[in-house]
């Protein structure tokens, strides 16, 4: 199976020069603000100077992720690699070094997957149409500009596939205004990293779907990708404690892999290249309850149940995974779903296995399921059946409009 089908989660490494101005990445557009500007107040104080990629693939690791994605070059057109299509770059300005292939190093030899995130629009280049404005454009006045402009961006791709060993990922974003050529990009990317997984955005061929800020899942059978941030931000924003909990990226977790999607969680460190500790002691979290229970996670296949009152429910082959979030005042928990004949349940961290009844009509209860949600914040029962999940209610709307299955 290919790996990104049975990685589930990912870390998305949002960092540029806009980090040291800890307020965002977007004030060079929406704030309209001059490159001089720009270039004195924030790219000029980007010296990365505790940047330690190492320190970020082995967070990635603990936290129980199996891929790590780096904003390459966002819409600022500053570049952290050295390329030779601009001089806006971290090798000219800030660092004064090539931040990408220390990067890719590090991801290597903590054993994780190395993803790119790229964004063809940019909005220092002199072809790219009104930079400035406060949206997105919506076409070319310059037929000219514009195949210069797929020169240019396709070119800085190129060094990218070219300099850096595998890649694993191209995760593509502003891909705007079309028409960018990104069939022949694609098919160039393809040819120079033949086994790389690429995003939807510029078009076929792809490799995968992303929803962003949100879970849906694809009704086609195809990998997909939830990404979402971790506080309320994509860059570092210092005065953003907005963060999701554990529990709160456990869920997402949940609601990813019960679809047999990825999670592509997004930290933005400061500008020295530090994570915020916030956002470390979530993840350490998270991934210690992995250690534990990320069978339930790794390889998660779709399968046919919905959602219960008080559970999250995964599977993967012939077990059904029942997650509990909280006490039940019974004591006990009733699944109202699986046909198939239930042959054990056990905790999944402990090994514990727990009485239960399977009663004709289907209704399944399992006894003494409570626990200290304090420090085990899910607790995860592992349901061997006979065969493989099927259902006995069929899973085909959503209650809230634009979320149906």
């Amino acid at each position: 199976m290919n790996w990104f089908k049975e990685a589930r989660f990912g870390m998305f490494i949002h960092w540029g020069a806009y980090s040291a101005a800890g307020r965002g990445e977007w004030m060079f557009n929406r704030e309209q603000m001059p490159k001089e500007e720009y270039i004195e107040k924030y790219v000029n104080n980007f010296k990365a100077e505790h940047y330690n990629p190492r320190e970020w693939a082995r967070l990635a690791k603990k936290a129980g992720m199996k891929y790590m994605v780096l904003t390459t070059r966002h819409h600022d057109g500053f570049a952290l690699f050295d390329t030779k299509t601009s001089d806006f770059n971290a090798v000219n300005y800030g660092p004064k070094k090539d931040l990408v292939k220390e990067y890719v190093e590090a991801v290597r030899a903590e054993g994780l997957k190395v993803g790119f995130y790229f964004s063809p629009a940019d909005w220092n280049h002199p072809d790219y149409p009104n930079a400035y404005l406060r949206d997105w454009p919506t076409g070319w006045d310059d037929e000219e500009a514009r195949k210069r402009f797929v020169a240019y961006y396709k070119e800085q791709l190129r060094e990218l596939m070219t300099n850096y060993g595998k890649i694993d990922i191209l995760w593509y974003d502003g891909c705007i205004p079309k028409p960018l050529d990104g069939a022949e990009v694609n098919a160039m990317i393809k040819e120079l990293q033949p086994d790389i997984m690429i995003s939807a955005r510029n078009g076929a061929p792809y490799d995968f779907v992303v929803s962003e800020q949100t879970v849906q899942a694809p009704k086609e059978d195809i990998p997909w990708e939830a990404c979402l941030t971790l506080n309320r931000h994509w860059g570092y924003h210092a005065g953003d404690f907005d963060y999701k909990q554990p529990k709160d990226v456990l869920f997402l977790l949940m609601q990813v892999a019960m679809d047999a999607g990825n999670l592509l969680l997004n930290v933005g460190p400061m500008a020295d290249g530090t994570i915020p500790q916030q956002s470390v002691e979530i993840l350490e979290t998270v991934g210690e309850w992995l250690s534990k229970n990320g069978e339930s996670i790794y390889c998660s296949e779709r399968h046919p149940f919905s959602w219960g009152t008080s559970h999250k429910v995964t599977a993967k082959g012939n077990t059904v995974y029942i997650h509990l979030y909280h006490n039940l005042a019974e004591n006990e928990l009733c699944i109202a779903e699986i046909k198939n004949k239930v042959k054990r349940v056990y905790c999944l961290a402990t090994g514990k296995e727990h009485k239960f009844l399977q009663m004709d009509n289907g209704r399944l209860f399992i006894y003494d399921v409570n626990g200290d949600f304090e420090n085990d914040l899910i607790l995860t029962y592992a349901v061997e059946i006979d065969g493989k999940p099927e259902s006995l209610i069929k899973r085909t709307s959503f209650w809230i409009p634009g979320k149906e299955d």
